[in-house]
């Protein structure tokens, strides 16, 4: 292979708050056309509600071009956890450096672009909550079946976007009224507790109004599950932060936890992240791209280029941590065929007799890429396509899972573990270690052993998914994995939350920061 050098210019794509979306997904109801909220004329029927949908679905995860998902949502998810180094080439981008090494400000663009498409994404579900009341009060009436489940996406989408928020920021505004005018935008920052409750009732009842299951043709779009899956983890999350409450809110998890049926772990742990099996029986809620542009639009991002080193085209922004790549190999060589866990082979290439032979480092061998003279033996494989073509390409359409079924049974592992009963997490934790790490059942018994497998399956299972900060912070780990790792700068006094954009202060009268 031949190592190119970056020719494509990088930007940020900076949005207004009350800016158009761009498109989301792949499919006819994620392709809609993104539609013009301001006119009087809009909302008449169920059509304009989707439309209006498609929009609030294209401001999911910084998805609103091709490189804000690697360049704000991964920057601001990523950067700052112990599983990633950066690679050489992020120092020549200050600001993602910046939140590496912890020397951030609250003028930093990516912090404002992060903030500003989650209230982004508020704001166009606000409006489609706005639209379908007009579309029932006069307009052509919905079914209610059909209200219902729009509705349920939408109080969904509001709280999704509200949960992003408050797991970066210490406090966040709760935005859940349609804007008419520019007074409406000063408001002041609520509690943590209040905007936790917030979330969690929104969760709830879009639970109560979304579908079990969706037909092919609404791939992508949320279900049942998704809502209880969220609403386990931010009870989860508050049974750490409001510890006089920390039974209740336990409860109140596995309830949420066990309302998520019908799914499956996927035994070939990989393919849900080369684009070769999407939306497969594991995925709850999964961003959609694709590589097809019949339809005049364009769903692709560039991560692939990110997690690769030059000498398989890459950027070398993302490398694999020293606690990242240990960690997969902790357990030793006890899966089948005398393997690593097989999460390994599925989430990073390393100097390992697999890649040495059989073509599986995208039709090559190891020695085929890393070179003497290579910059790193080994590098992060998630999200790269399968084959060696579509790597080339400048852009990819593999698929993103944002709630896996894995997610949900180690949560609710860690739920009953919380409970004192290891005896109902450890089944748990045993499906997801046999059949993703293809590993033999766990050691050990009481709390303490539970609890530190927990905590490896997470490391392990959820690789580049951007937990592992939030699971640091909520076990109270920050400061001595960010010691461990030799991020001097970080004091978790500091550094556990974001600082609130500047850009927010200056324009919002209700904030004194």
């Amino acid at each position: 292979m031949v190592k190119l050098k970056k020719t494509m210019k990088k930007i940020i794509y900076i949005a207004s708050f009350l800016c158009a979306a761009l498109l989301a997904g792949c499919d006819d109801f994620l392709t809609t056309e993104s539609p013009d909220f301001s006119t009087d004329k809009y909302w008449r029927d169920k059509a304009d509600v989707e439309a209006g949908l498609s929009s609030v679905y294209g401001q999911l995860d910084c998805r609103t071009n091709a490189y804000t998902i690697a360049e704000v949502k991964y920057v601001l998810e990523t950067f700052r956890s112990d599983e990633m180094t950066v690679g050489q080439d992020v120092y020549n981008y200050p600001e993602w450096a910046a939140m590496a090494s912890y020397s951030y400000n609250n003028e930093n663009s990516c912090i404002k672009e992060y903030w500003m498409n989650n209230y982004n994404g508020i704001n166009y579900a606000n409006n489609v909550l706005f639209g379908i009341k007009k579309v029932q009060d006069t307009g052509e009436k919905m079914s209610t079946e059909d209200e219902n489940h729009l509705t349920g996406e939408a109080l969904f989408l509001r709280a999704y976007f509200h949960f992003k928020l408050i797991m970066s920021w210490e406090k966040a505004i709760i935005r859940d009224k349609y804007l008419t005018g520019e007074a409406q935008t000063h408001k002041a920052l609520s509690s943590r507790t209040d905007v936790w409750d917030f979330i969690c009732s929104e969760l709830n009842n879009a639970g109560g109004l979304l579908p079990q299951d969706r037909p092919s043709s609404e791939t992508g779009r949320v279900t049942k599950a998704a809502a209880y899956s969220y609403l386990g983890w931010a009870y989860l999350t508050r049974a750490y932060e409001e510890t006089a409450k920390k039974d209740e809110y336990l409860g109140l998890a596995e309830e949420a936890f066990n309302k998520v049926t019908g799914y499956e772990l996927e035994p070939n742990y990989g393919s849900m992240f080369d684009g070769t099996n999407k939306n497969c029986k594991e995925s709850i809620f999964e961003l959609q791209f694709t590589n097809s542009t019949v339809d005049g639009t364009y769903h692709k991002h560039v991560l692939h280029f990110w997690v690769a080193p030059g000498s398989m085209r890459g950027w070398d922004e993302i490398r694999v941590s020293e606690k990242m790549y240990n960690e997969f190999l902790k357990e030793g060589r006890i899966a089948e065929n005398n393997l690593y866990d097989a999460r390994a082979y599925g989430s990073m290439f390393f100097d390992d007799p697999y890649y040495h032979e059989g073509e599986h480092i995208l039709g090559y061998n190891y020695d085929d890429v890393y070179y003497e003279t290579s910059v790193t033996q080994y590098n992060f494989r998630k999200y790269m396509p399968a084959t060696w073509d579509e790597q080339k390409q400048s852009a990819v359409g593999t698929n993103m899972p944002l709630m896996r079924y894995a997610n949900v049974l180690l949560m609710q592992a860690e739920v009953y573990n919380e409970q004192k009963h290891p005896e109902k997490a450890i089944p748990l934790i045993n499906d997801v270690r046999r059949i993703h790490g293809k590993l033999p059942a766990m050691t050990g018994s009481d709390y303490e052993a539970v609890k530190a497998q927990i905590e490896h399956e997470r490391l392990v299972e959820f690789a580049l998914e951007n937990s592992r900060f939030y699971d640091l912070r909520r076990w109270g780990k920050l400061d001595e994995a960010m010691k461990a790792d030799g991020r001097t700068n970080f004091n978790s006094s500091t550094h556990s939350f974001l600082p609130i954009p500047l850009m927010e202060i200056q324009t919002n009268n209700e904030i004194n920061e």
